[in-house]
């Protein structure tokens, strides 16, 4: 059929007016291995609800310590995106610098928003003076991951639930053949598996604004982490290397983040995968760090639509519909509780390697920021500390403590 000039006059006038009304916003997040096929899925239901709005994605961040670092240049250089998913112990500093903004004031203006959907540890984390900054997006913890093939020819017939068990399974796996028997991730973002040693003895590491490090439960987990790498002559993998090798069946036990097992499912070759609690020093942790991240709005756009659409990504990517991705796709946690009450309501059932985690919530922790603008450099400094136990540098664990104390105290705000 023929088109009349009439017609095709008025559909490109609707074009035209389609291409004005739209608004394109910026969004930039972490570990594009993880959170790719997240926000792939997430997206047809998005466009279909808002089609006037164009995300456009930035490129990914490495880490969580890339994602603030590289907000903290572009805020000197006036190129922030318009929303940024930061890890949750990265918030505060960004709301302390004014670079992620208040979103009390859309908040206000949402006549159904439920602040109580989301778990209380993660929104409290993204709450400052009285104010909440970021939505939370997805929350972790700290699993065992095993390899059951792997287990069964190392001579392994339960899972181990102490460290002293994992040793033990480490030595026996090692004298049946097995080469790698397992890893333990030192290396991963933001000191958590320290933060889980000392949570698994209910020790913060910061409390009232003073590190910790000094403490016997500090002393504890450094000499808790000796004992595995050396008693598991652990390679010192990075943490890329880790999950690949993992996932093509060359390690028999990885304990690492929840969040990777989407990703390790995908990969993985043709064993059987089981998930485990997080083991405890002697006896079950009293409890474990909040992993995760956030959605910040940091746009500096002065104009009500921009500013609208990054709240209308921002929301939905965190709300019930969208928070479900992160759980089908990854090994998160969705702290939205539409999420996890009705969308969600027969997932882990269906998915036991996902439901270890959940099962673990009662130990939720708060995943701690380092006081002043030089938490990033204490980062630094403590997994410099760390690798040098991996490498066998480190031997005394007392004298490394000295150490770490005296160089974190020198970048501490009050010296």
């Amino acid at each position: 059929m023929k088109r009349t000039a009439a017609s095709i006059a008025l559909a490109l006038s609707a074009t035209a007016v389609f291409a004005e009304d739209t608004v394109t916003i910026e969004f930039a997040y972490p570990y594009s291995h993880l959170f790719d096929v997240t926000y792939e899925a997430m997206m047809p239901a998005f466009k279909a609800a808002h089609p006037n709005i164009e995300v456009m994605m930035r490129a990914t961040y490495e880490d969580y310590e890339d994602g603030t670092n590289t907000i903290l240049r572009e805020a000197v250089s006036g190129n922030l995106p318009d929303v940024t998913m930061q890890g949750l112990n990265r918030q505060q500093i960004l709301v302390e610098k004014g670079i992620a903004k208040s979103l009390e004031p859309f908040i206000a203006k949402e006549t159904d928003f439920e602040k109580d959907g989301y778990h209380a540890a993660m929104l409290s984390l993204s709450s400052f003076d009285g104010e909440v900054h970021g939505l939370p997006f997805s929350v972790s913890l700290p699993v065992g991951y095993y390899n059951q093939d792997i287990l069964a020819e190392g001579g392994i017939e339960t899972l181990p639930t102490t460290w002293d068990e994992v040793i033990a399974a480490c030595e026996t796996m090692k004298a049946n053949g097995i080469e790698n028997p397992m890893f333990w991730g030192w290396n991963i973002t933001g000191n958590w598996f320290l933060q889980a040693l000392m949570w698994s003895q209910d020790k913060a590491i910061v409390e009232n604004g003073a590190m910790q490090l000094d403490s016997p439960e500090a002393l504890a987990a450094l000499e808790q982490m000796q004992q595995i790498f050396t008693g598991c002559e652990m390679k010192n993998l990075s943490w890329k290397e880790a999950l690949a090798s993992f996932s093509a069946g060359e390690i028999g036990m990885m304990f690492w983040s929840t969040s990777a097992l989407g990703a390790v499912e995908r990969s993985k070759g043709d064993f059987e995968l089981v998930t485990g609690p997080f083991p405890g020093m002697g006896e079950a942790p009293e409890g474990l760090p909040a992993g995760g991240n956030a959605a910040l709005l940091t746009s500096t756009s002065e104009d009500p639509k921009v500013q609208e659409a990054a709240w209308t990504w921002l929301k939905f990517i965190t709300s019930g519909e969208g928070a479900a991705e992160v759980a089908k796709t990854t090994g998160y946690m969705p702290p939205n509780k539409a999420a996890n009450e009705i969308i969600l309501a027969d997932f882990y059932e269906q998915n036991p390697n996902k439901q270890t985690a959940v099962d673990q919530l009662p130990l939720l922790r708060d995943w701690l920021a380092y006081p002043g603008d030089n938490g990033l450099a204490i980062t630094q400094v403590i997994y410099d500390g760390i690798e040098r136990i991996v490498i066998g540098d480190a031997t005394d664990m007392g004298e490394l403590q000295e150490e770490l104390v005296d160089e974190v105290s020198d970048l501490l705000p009050n010296g």
